[in-house]
């Protein structure tokens, strides 16, 4: 069976960064749960929106992600049942196809290049699983949809949700 695993919100924490980076640049103290139902930009002044909407297009933003917790430790798992795959959206901002994949390198070593897709579109994926926090690369999808909780999405519906690594753990493995 073929697993396709999202990067961004799914394993590397890119919605944290936002925050921390804003908090930083602005001396803000922005909380996850200030920013429920909402993408990060949408959560802060109406003139600092653009500065962090370029949050990824700096050098160094996708380099630096935090890992989402027990996802290592799961995937490792999965890969031995499942023929896993990251499928990430990277060709959106410049930097982010090398830094993801040197990310990949550091904290998820078991994921060979082979089975690294970094892409645009995610409809072209044809597998079993898709696990992702976006509910359109999650319709597109003909296999089993889960959606990843996120900040951005709890709102929602309509997708078998999970919001751990741990619960992927108990519904795959």
């Amino acid at each position: 069976m073929t697993l396709f695993v999202d990067m961004d919100e799914v394993i590397a924490d890119t919605y944290l960064a936002h925050l921390e980076l804003y908090n930083e640049k602005f001396g803000a103290d922005l909380q996850l749960e200030h920013c429920a139902g909402k993408e990060a930009w949408e959560c802060v002044a109406p003139e600092h929106r653009e500065h962090v909407k370029n949050h990824a297009r700096q050098v160094g933003f996708f380099k630096d992600l935090k890992v989402i917790g027990n996802s290592q430790e799961v995937l490792a798992e999965l890969d031995k049942k499942y023929e896993v795959y990251i499928a990430s959206a990277a060709m959106q901002f410049p930097n982010s196809l090398k830094e993801k994949s040197d990310w990949l390198d550091e904290f998820f070593p078991f994921i060979p290049w082979q089975r690294r897709i970094l892409c645009g579109h995610k409809f072209v994926l044809k597998g079993d699983i898709l696990i992702d926090d976006r509910a359109y690369n999650l319709e597109t999808f003909d296999g089993r949809s889960m959606m990843f909780t996120s900040p951005h999405n709890i709102n929602t519906n309509g997708f078998e949700r999970v919001n751990s690594w741990l619960e992927i753990a108990d519904k795959l493995l």
